[in-house]
């Protein structure tokens, strides 16, 4: 699967976490932009991991602070 398709995927999944409706690029980060609480995090990497039968550690989530980091990461993950 390509970035763009993944992109796409993540975007669809972000739609409900996103509550201020921040428009999101690959440099837009969870904590700052998007105002993620640890809660909110943990949920959004878990329906992350159910929709592309992945699992993301914690090590990697702690890495991850923007959008393409991590649409780069579940790419990578994908393609393993």
């Amino acid at each position: 699967m390509d970035r763009a398709a993944i992109d796409t995927r993540i975007r669809s999944i972000l739609e409900p976490f996103n509550k201020k409706e921040v428009a999101v690029t690959d440099a837009t980060t969870f904590a700052g932009d998007l105002e993620f609480d640890s809660l909110t995090v943990m949920d959004f990497v878990a329906a992350i991991e159910d929709e592309f039968d992945i699992i993301i550690s914690m090590n990697q989530q702690a890495e991850i602070e923007t959008y393409g980091q991590l649409v780069d990461a579940v790419t990578k993950m994908a393609a393993e």
